[in-house]
């Protein structure tokens, strides 16, 4: 990537991610990356970590910047972009966004409708670089600056881009929220196993090991998922009762709700936190 200078406005888990991706891979240097964030002593820790550069004010941060990621929540987006907008249009940054909801129509009324944005929803297996990433630019955004978004999200797992904005909330619900959901099936899977009888270590290593297995399994085979879940189960055997129970459980139905909701909820966070 050509070196850019990236700011970072907000110091969290994701933001570390990032920045320790793009480091890691060697395109960016450490003085090409600056971060800004309210609290002295996260500021103060990523300098050490990272060798990386940071300051107080916002403004300071983009006015560096030729990209700038806006890592902050969804209720405090509004208040962010108004304080540095008159920054980002006189520096027509390209800027990232990853707060759940906000949408760029939004983005586009706190900083300037000339401004080129581009919306990502990573997940926390970015901290791990095995994260996964949704996109969708407006229609300011030039391909060179796709492609350097892109690159900033890959230095952490895959990307995807979403030809429409809306679904960038099916994206939240399904991979955003969706750790959450396979952590949560792994703590049942453990707990059962323990009523079972089974050893607490036992069943936590089997749970990790097994959900690991299956997704390294699903991710290097041509099989699709279903074909897979075939293979494992045979006629008459184990595999097939413990299936059986899930299906009266019904649990196609369970999922079909837990990402309803999640989308519905990201659609809320835009009509409580966005332009209304």
């Amino acid at each position: 990537m050509e070196t850019k200078k990236i700011g970072f406005i907000g110091a969290g888990n994701m933001a570390t991610a990032l920045i320790g991706g793009l480091l890691s891979d060697g395109d960016v240097k450490p003085e090409d990356i600056v971060v800004s964030d309210t609290s002295d002593s996260r500021l103060t820790e990523l300098e050490s970590q990272f060798g990386i550069q940071s300051c107080c004010e916002n403004d300071k941060c983009v006015a560096g910047a030729d990209v700038v990621v806006i890592c902050v929540k969804p209720q405090i987006m509004a208040e962010i972009c108004r304080e540095v907008s008159e920054t980002v249009k006189n520096k027509q940054p390209l800027i990232i966004s990853v707060a759940a909801g906000i949408t760029t129509k939004n983005l586009n009324n706190w900083l300037g409708e000339k401004t080129a944005i581009v919306r990502a929803m990573p997940n926390t297996p970015a901290l791990i670089k095995t994260g996964a990433a949704g996109l969708f630019a407006n229609n300011k955004v030039t391909q060179e600056q796709k492609d350097v978004a892109e690159k900033i999200l890959r230095a952490v797992g895959v990307v995807l881009w979403a030809e429409d904005e809306k679904h960038m909330d099916y994206i939240t619900a399904l991979s955003g929220s969706g750790p959450a959901y396979f952590f949560r099936m792994m703590e049942s899977l453990e707990i059962a196993a323990q009523e079972l009888g089974l050893g607490k270590d036992a069943a936590h290593i089997l749970t990790l090991q097994t959900a690991l297995g299956a997704a390294k399994l699903a991710m290097e085979s041509s099989d699709s998922i279903s074909e897979l879940r075939n293979k494992v189960t045979s006629p008459g055997g184990t595999t097939e009762k413990g299936l059986a129970a899930m299906n009266l459980a019904n649990v196609d139905d369970m999922f079909k709700k837990t990402l309803q909701a999640a989308s519905d909820r990201a659609e809320e966070l835009s009509n409580e936190f966005g332009e209304k």
